[in-house]
């Protein structure tokens, strides 16, 4: 049984469709388990900024019943010295869950290590599960379905690249990534999900140049261009930035039919251009609202056992 949601490939392929099926009810019906979490606290810990997962989360515990409780490390006695550990067994004693937004993946496996209740990944410097299935979900919500779709990503391999490579590979979807030389994803991870690709059906390509992977595209994606060593800042030569940037030529080499998707938050006139994520084919909206009934997949399925889990010999 799948206690917590760390990356994707905790998950099976049933888990997944389990978490998409209950969000398109959550979609259609958002109070439809209105009593689950009724007088229970989830903690929400983010000891980075956040918008989208954020309110996205906290909307999703209201609307099961429960009460979000916002907090950072400046806030706990975490910021005083407190370790990982006894900060994890202190929520655990009030909370029924726990969603943790924090930069060392490190970290986010300690607090689950030492939680007794379910804890969630708001994302990490290498993991986004709750967008990634969020993108599965306004893929499947646009096609009808996710098998045989192909999905393009160009620009830096971020934690969104990671997580996306994860999921389409679980989910049996072609991959196709343009990364500059030095900014690819790691090639053993590469290859490892390259295999659970192969297994479902799809496969994963990563090269460098754009239009080769945008080719015959029912999805491009992209995401900022952000410092590992200093997120939300970029120090990368405009020029590069500039080889990678989604604008509306490059959505014509796709055969001129995808649609766009970025995670947010963007930079108009840098790895995508306005017309591109303000335009007709632009999905960015529809992916902020997936969010919610996402999150509160998520948080119905753990709390009442239903995810199986992968073996774990098969997750990173």
């Amino acid at each position: 049984m799948l206690h917590h949601l760390l990356t994707v490939p905790d998950l099976t392929r049933a888990d997944l469709e389990l978490l998409l099926d209950r969000a398109e009810v959550f979609r259609a019906a958002p109070d439809s388990a209105r009593t689950l979490l009724v007088g229970r606290v989830v903690a929400c810990l983010f000891a980075q900024p956040s918008t989208r997962t954020r309110l996205s989360f906290a909307a999703a515990v209201a609307r099961l019943g429960g009460i979000p409780v916002m907090t950072a490390p400046h806030e706990l006695q975490l910021g005083e010295g407190e370790s990982i550990e006894d900060t994890a067994r202190v929520l655990s004693s009030y909370t029924v869950a726990i969603v943790a937004r924090v930069q060392s993946h490190e970290q986010l496996t300690a607090l689950a290590s030492h939680a007794s209740v379910p804890v969630i990944n708001a994302m990490t410097a290498h993991h986004h599960p709750c967008q990634s299935l969020t993108d599965l979900f306004t893929l499947r919500r646009e096609f009808g379905k996710l098998g045989g779709l192909h999905v393009a990503f160009v620009g830096k391999a971020t934690c969104i690249a990671t997580s996306l490579i994860a999921a389409c590979a679980l989910a049996g979807v072609d991959i196709s990534l343009a990364c500059p030389p030095g900014h690819a994803p790691d090639p053993a991870f590469a290859r490892e999900k390259g295999e659970l690709a192969s297994r479902n059906g799809s496969r994963i390509s990563i090269g460098e140049d754009p239009r080769a992977a945008v080719r015959g595209a029912h999805a491009v994606y992209t995401d900022l261009w952000c410092d590992d060593e200093a997120p939300g800042r970029s120090h990368f030569p405009p020029e590069l930035i500039q080889a990678y940037s989604v604008n509306e030529a490059l959505m014509q080499a796709t055969g001129g039919k995808a649609i766009f998707l970025h995670c947010l938050p963007a930079r108009r006139g840098e790895e995508v251009t306005a017309e591109v994520i303000d335009g007709p084919r632009s999905r960015v909206l529809d992916q902020v609202a997936n969010r919610l009934p996402v999150q509160q997949a998520i948080l119905a399925a753990l709390l009442e056992q239903e995810l199986v889990g992968a073996s774990p010999s098969s997750s990173p």
